[in-house]
């Protein structure tokens, strides 16, 4: 990454003095979400695909990963509403405690097609901000059996792993070779 891209990624960052609650949530998730996805759809697509990494994650594997990620928190998670395969981004149905595990993106799926669909999850997440206050609790059922968390927990949880997995899309691209 250029430093001239590091600045245009900053300069897009969310006003410090814009508004504070659901709507800073909102479009801190969106910066995050938007750059995972541009930094994807930049790449040429044998880059999308591959990996030089020893789990062997791909750039497009990670925006397939975010996608289901955030649908599976906000969706599944705090609506409660059923999510067709909300671990379809892994190998099996249940990626937890497998070594074998990793995320999967199928060779007819693009990485235009999961930016779009991302986007999609991303309007349903600002609507959800938009609807219901940050203290709410998550329905029960759905990804909740038990013990559901807030809606702003909810948000902390998945900006971080946005963080984390921004950081590691960025280190991905740089240790490739030239």
């Amino acid at each position: 990454m250029t430093d001239d891209q590091r600045m245009d990624r900053d300069d897009r960052e969310p006003d410090k003095h814009g508004p504070a609650g659901a709507a800073r949530w909102a479009a801190y998730l969106d910066w995050v979400r938007e750059d995972i996805a541009a930094t994807v759809l930049a790449l040429p697509d044998d880059v999308r695909r591959s990996s030089t990494l020893p789990s062997g994650w791909t750039p497009i594997e990670l925006l397939s990963h975010v996608l289901h990620m955030e649908q599976r928190w906000f969706v599944w998670g705090f609506l409660g509403e059923r999510v067709d395969e909300p671990w379809g981004d892994w190998t099996d149905d249940e990626p937890w405690g497998r070594d074998d595990a990793r995320w999967v993106v199928a060779h007819d799926v693009t990485a235009e097609e999961l930016a779009q669909r991302l986007a999609g999850i991303g309007a349903r997440t600002t609507a959800i901000l938009r609807d219901f206050p940050l203290d709410a609790t998550a329905s029960p059922g759905g990804r909740f059996a038990a013990d559901p968390p807030s809606l702003e927990w909810i948000c902390f949880h998945v900006l971080a792993e946005y963080a984390r997995h921004a950081g590691q899309l960025d280190v991905a691209l740089e240790v490739r070779p030239a």
